[in-house]
């Protein structure tokens, strides 16, 4: 019986030992694989393409799209996909941007030069909307034709006066 349990012992230590040898061999293997898998992906980033603002996910169809609907709103988008696709950006930072109003602001785009037109309530606007456009990806040059116009209110006194609501 004691033999018994002795080969017992000695094949569970044997089993043990491989298992742990394994799994040192086994965690070598895996770093190499990650710093292989690593060295791969950087090499991939190098390769990207010289335009650091376009994206595989915006489309020549996406791109003819943006420019229809700028000229819908009176807005100039450049051929190209890059002139599109900084348009699209700096259009969707105004609309998420509660200090510009984006309706108001014309945003025309070509060869990466952005001109904004339009009305805008206060200089704080202005001044947000052309930093909007100056920090958007692509953007070589920001000609800002915004002007200040103060918001018109209603005199709802006088309107009252004359018996008129408003």
């Amino acid at each position: 019986m004691k033999k018994n349990l002795c080969q017992l012992a000695a094949v569970i230590t044997a089993v043990l030992m491989s298992a742990l040898i394994f799994a040192a061999c086994n965690t070598d293997t895996n770093t190499n694989g990650n710093v292989n898998v690593n060295a791969n992906s950087n090499a991939r980033v190098s390769e990207a393409s010289p335009t650091a603002t376009a994206t595989p996910k915006y489309t020549e169809e996406q791109a003819r799209e943006e420019r229809e609907k700028a000229k819908t709103n009176k807005e100039t988008v450049g051929q190209s996909l890059e002139d599109a696709w900084i348009h699209t950006k700096i259009v969707a930072k105004l609309l998420g941007d509660t200090q510009t109003p984006e309706r108001k602001i014309n945003v025309d785009v070509v060869d990466g030069a952005v001109t904004l037109r339009g009305n805008v309530d206060t200089a704080e606007a202005k001044t947000e909307a052309e930093r909007v456009a100056k920090e958007t990806d692509g953007v070589k040059k920001v000609t800002s034709q915004l002007k200040v116009v103060a918001a018109k209110t209603t005199n709802t006194n006088a309107n009252k006066a004359k018996g008129k609501t408003p």
